[in-house]
């Protein structure tokens, strides 16, 4: 102990002929994270102070440039907060005063430290409206102890995307919002949808509805949620013995009509028997998913099978119909037939079609899609496109047939062979064929996944590439990223992959076009219940 002391007090004595001190490391991590507007705070870059010997200090000044920022201007203000034991960020300790935007930016405190390693983040809070191709870059450019000025690591920090926490946790009273889809309407207004889950975050069955949220400025902000699809008390059942969820928007191109697909589950069904049980009030815990054992089985009826429902808006999504039922599409011995979250798409000839999924007749699960020729007046569902695969999108290729990529249940903590599993069809589902990129390309962590087809103009040339995005890992839900194809799906270079949130949130995703140079992308993030953000045609290109 008396050794350590003496050199404790050799290195203050070095010190006050330097004026820096080597018995403190600094390890500074810039974590690719979206930086949101509606939120109080959020974590731009993290700072570990380790101490060499063991003696208390404390921290004194830490200096933040903040120069490379687009706009200073769309900064409301910076803080420092301690993190948590885990050197998590938490906003409970605030670590100095809070400051103002400036390029240089001087937190002033005497913070005693006494543990070994402190871990500390600086916070960025952005207004409320922002221009959503701006970004935010902040650098540690010194910190000062009261036992001398800690060397800093000089490697350049990279600039953060900035967005939009459309749905937190709690917002409207919703305990949690899931399962993003979104679309583009013909008049130029963003559609949000998601399950707004008021109680758990968790899967059916639930007191689950489906929110929309509308955005008429490119997604800059969001009007307030309305509630589209609702089966409240139905059948003499609570709420939370009525959801609906995984929902799927299809706007219709030539008609501007909007649908929204959404699965609906009456009641419980026993795990064992798969038969109805009876007396479920509110009270009740009782709890089965539609894809867990027997939780939906063969039939039709309410009390057999979950049911997929249909509404329609006209009028750019400020009103919504009485929903459809159109569960009599699927195959009677199917144990289920579901909407497949994301978004639709209508082809070249004006077929309105959505990327749906079910259980077979052994209650295997499988992918497929579900079209309408007369302005979804009505459906036919597909044969299944592959089996053991859920959650699908789809998109027209340039020679007219239709793509279908699945999520496949094969890749769950698969390393060796892990890919998304990719199909073709020329015949609306009839028939379909593996494409030769399947379960080679496009890696997962069996999570839901995103697909679009991107249609621009370049010297009045109609031009389009494929966009996928999903938690680009064969183990967990992180780093999601967005992926671009100009060859039809048949190579995704990694030199244009654009990594947006590397930290693990739920991992669902859907992306849009906003405009002819403008991707929109509404995911869930690790920094929000769901987040929208936009990316440059020109970063893709």
């Amino acid at each position: 102990m008396i050794k350590r002391i003496l050199l404790f007090l050799l290195s203050v004595m070095v010190l006050s002929c330097t004026g820096h001190t080597d018995t403190i490391s600094i390890k500074i991590e810039n974590p690719v994270l979206p930086v949101l507007t509606g939120k109080d705070a959020n974590p731009v870059l993290k700072i570990k102070m380790i101490r060499q010997q063991p003696a208390d200090y404390s921290l004194q000044k830490v200096v933040i440039s903040l120069e490379g920022t687009t706009d200073l201007n769309d900064i409301e203000h910076v803080s420092l907060f301690k993190s948590d034991g885990e050197g998590r960020f938490t906003t409970g300790n605030l670590i100095g005063k809070v400051q103002s935007p400036a390029s240089v930016v001087t937190f002033k405190d005497n913070f005693n430290i006494t543990e070994d390693t402190l871990t500390f983040w600086l916070s960025v809070t952005l207004k409320e409206s922002m221009d959503l191709s701006h970004r935010i870059k902040v650098q540690c450019k010194s910190i000062t102890t009261d036992i001398g000025k800690v060397p800093v690591p000089s490697d350049d920090t990279q600039s953060l995307r900035v967005g939009v926490a459309v749905r937190q946790h709690m917002k409207d009273d919703v305990h949690t919002s899931r399962i993003p889809g979104l679309a583009t309407s013909k008049d130029g207004t963003l559609l949000a949808i998601y399950d707004a889950r008021y109680e758990s975050a968790r899967d059916l069955q639930g007191h689950i509805d489906i929110g929309l949220n509308r955005s008429t400025d490119g997604g800059r902000t969001w009007q307030p949620m309305q509630i589209v699809l609702d089966m409240k008390e139905w059948g003499g059942l609570p709420e939370k013995y009525n959801g609906v969820s995984d929902a799927c928007i299809l706007v219709d191109d030539n008609t501007g009509d909007i649908y929204i697909a959404g699965l609906w589950m009456h009641g419980v069904l026993d795990p064992e028997t798969g038969k109805w049980v009876k007396g479920m009030t509110k009270d009740s815990i009782r709890w089965i998913h539609q894809w867990q054992a027997k939780g939906s089985q063969p039939g039709f009826g309410v009390k057999e099978t979950s049911q997929f429902l249909i509404t329609k808006s006209t009028d750019d999504g400020l009103t919504w119909s009485e929903p459809v039922n159109i569960t009599s599409v699927k195959k009677k011995e199917w144990w289920l037939f579901a909407p497949a979250p994301g978004h639709g798409i209508t082809l070249s000839d004006g077929t309105l079609v959505f990327p749906t999924q079910g259980r077979d007749e052994t209650g295997k699960p499988f992918s497929n899609i579900t079209w309408s020729k007369d302005g979804g007046i009505t459906w036919t569902t597909s044969n299944p496109a592959h089996k053991n695969t859920t959650e699908c999108m789809a998109v027209q290729l340039s020679d007219g047939s239709i793509m279908l990529n699945m999520r496949d249940n094969r890749n769950r903590g698969n390393d060796e062979v892990n890919g998304r599993t990719i199909a073709t069809t020329t015949d609306l589902g009839e028939t379909w064929t593996e494409h030769p990129t399947s379960r080679k390309a496009l890696i997962e962590p069996t999570c839901m996944a995103s697909l679009h087809k991107h249609v621009y103009h370049e010297k009045g040339v109609e031009k389009s590439v494929l966009l996928f995005a999903n938690p680009a890992s064969t183990s967990n839900r992180d780093h999601i990223t967005l992926k671009v194809s100009k060859d039809d799906g048949n190579t995704w270079p990694e030199d244009k992959h654009i990594l947006l949130d590397e930290y693990s949130g739920r991992g669902y995703s859907c992306i849009t076009s906003v405009n002819d140079s403008t991707i929109g992308i509404l995911f869930e993030s690790s920094q929000a219940d769901i987040v929208f953000q936009t990316v440059s045609l020109k970063e893709i290109r």
